[in-house]
């Protein structure tokens, strides 16, 4: 299979893969931000239950993360190709 012609589209894709996933993980909340995380008062602390636009938004991060990961494998495989 010859995948060198796609080489320069592969790393495009990768780089609009890996900001998209950037701004994915970002808008993802945690719950109570720093405070809780130097070791301040936090409401509850454990693992909650994802409804609504959080459960999708999480489900989408997972997919750009899959499609991020085959693409990598296909751009070392391009690039490995490139002469």
């Amino acid at each position: 299979m010859d995948l060198q012609a796609f080489a320069p589209y592969l790393g495009v894709i990768e780089i609009i893969l890996s900001v998209v996933m950037t701004v994915l993980v970002l808008m993802q909340t945690k719950g109570g931000g720093l405070g809780s995380f130097m070791g301040g008062s936090d409401s509850g602390g454990g693992f909650r239950t994802r409804r609504g636009v959080e459960a999708t938004l999480h489900k989408v991060t997972i997919g750009i993360s899959v499609i991020f990961f085959l693409n990598t494998i296909l751009a070392f495989l391009a690039y490995g190709q490139v002469a």
